[in-house]
């Protein structure tokens, strides 16, 4: 008689290492919300309560870490990409609605605009995501494009870039906390096809 073909089985991540893998992120979420994204990963290390070795088996570098991190967060924005879509039937205010939802996004932690716009330019564990929001930015842009509410000359990249410019200088502005409206403001001097005063 024939032997019966092995069939090899999955098995399931080692509770150990799921429990690592938790104390990391939150670790890390943490430590990102208290001291920026700049802490060093040695001391998200620390503060899990795991070697090094550990925390690099998980997340082999700082870019990993933030994306698994950002998922949350990124679903959230989708939430409000979703709601946006169900409760504004004017697409130059859905526009900008998405523009502020996307701004919220990016100062989830002090510092993330940096990332954000590195992993524009070279492929990192951030970049799908970033590649998502901007094609999202895209449609919104689009459809403000169509109704001639947008810029036809404007891409989501460009829109994405801008609100990631005005994330970065209201981290560094903390003080102030009016330039994130002023720089908004600007933002949509520069995409709206009427002028930041047109009332759609």
């Amino acid at each position: 008689m024939n032997a019966m073909p092995h069939t090899p089985t999955v098995r399931e991540p080692r509770r150990d290492a799921q429990r690592n893998r938790a104390y990391i992120l939150d670790a890390a979420r943490q430590a990102f919300l208290n001291e920026g994204v700049e802490v060093s990963m040695d001391a998200i290390a620390k503060k899990a309560g795991v070697g090094a070795g550990t925390l690099y088996r998980h997340f082999p570098n700082k870019d990993a870490l933030l994306a698994a991190l950002l998922d949350l967060h990124h679903a959230t924005l989708d939430e409000q990409r979703t709601m946006i879509e169900a409760e504004e039937r004017n697409s130059g205010q859905a526009l900008e609605r998405w523009i502020d939802a996307l701004g919220d996004w990016m100062l989830a932690y002090h510092g993330l605009p940096e990332p954000l716009r590195a992993a524009c330019k070279v492929e990192s564990a951030l970049t799908p995501t970033c590649l998502d929001v901007i094609a999202t930015t895209e449609t919104f842009l689009q459809a403000a494009q169509n109704d001639g509410f947008a810029r036809s000359t404007l891409q989501g990249r460009d829109i994405y870039l801008g609100a990631l410019a005005i994330a970065w200088a209201s981290g560094i502005t903390t003080a102030d906390q009016r330039i994130r409206t002023v720089l908004r403001d600007m933002l949509k001097d520069g995409w709206s096809a009427h002028g930041a005063n047109s009332g759609y």
